[in-house]
């Protein structure tokens, strides 16, 4: 009996754009255009391989679960998640930005507890933890620019690409968390049992990688 097709996972955005061109490379290419699309499961130019579409925050736990054998997903994300039973062969070495601690632009230094809005609660409370500052950390899903402003916290945790929203509401980036790409992940039963399928592609998209890293 054939092996059920490879389940590949991408999001939407500026991830799933730079990702296709190396998908591509590995002879893995979309029939349809997923922008236009309502589908959420898509045939490629291999029968053997088949794509899905989801919200990034759902990429490791479809890894995790079984729901998807290969993936891309931000370190941010990962980070968050844990991404526990999932492999992380590749840095794609795209949709490159920072996780970042922000203020207030000329906040006084914080003192005793902090309160801490951000999506990445987790990443969150270790990275205070591990600078020993105690903190309050309080979940939001969107515009944590707006949380300092309106005394809601002293502090966001946020992904940063070009600074701009973060100087246009007055605020300013003040620690590094960490360097944040996208990442080519692996269910790892997937990568034990799927090995000869899986790991060829893995080796082409590890060239196109550098490859481009080469001409850039």
């Amino acid at each position: 009996m054939p092996n059920k097709p490879l389940t590949i996972a991408l999001s939407k955005g500026r991830i799933l754009k730079e990702t296709l061109p190396l998908l591509e490379a590995a002879g893995i290419r979309l029939l349809e255009d997923p922008e236009s699309s309502r589908k959420l499961i898509f045939d490629t130019s291999r029968d053997d391989v088949k794509i899905i579409i989801i919200r990034a925050t759902d990429v490791p736990p479809y890894l995790q679960y079984g729901g998807a054998d290969i993936g891309v997903a931000g370190k941010d994300v990962l980070m968050e998640h844990g991404a526990e039973g999932i492999y992380e062969p590749l840095d794609l070495e795209i949709a490159r930005c920072k996780l970042m601690v922000a203020a207030k632009k000329d906040a006084p230094p914080a003192t005793g507890r902090l309160r801490v809005a951000t999506k990445f609660v987790n990443v969150a409370r270790r990275y205070f933890a591990s600078q020993g500052v105690q903190a309050e950390v309080i979940k939001l899903y969107g515009a944590m620019e707006l949380a300092p402003l309106v005394g809601l916290a002293d502090r966001i945790v946020d992904v940063v690409d070009t600074g701009n929203t973060l100087r246009a509401n007055g605020l300013e980036p003040t620690e590094l968390i960490a360097q944040i790409s996208s990442r080519l992940v692996v269910n790892r039963a997937s990568m034990k049992t799927r090995h000869a399928e899986i790991q060829p592609i893995i080796d082409l998209i590890g060239q196109a990688v550098e490859a481009r890293r080469e001409s850039a």
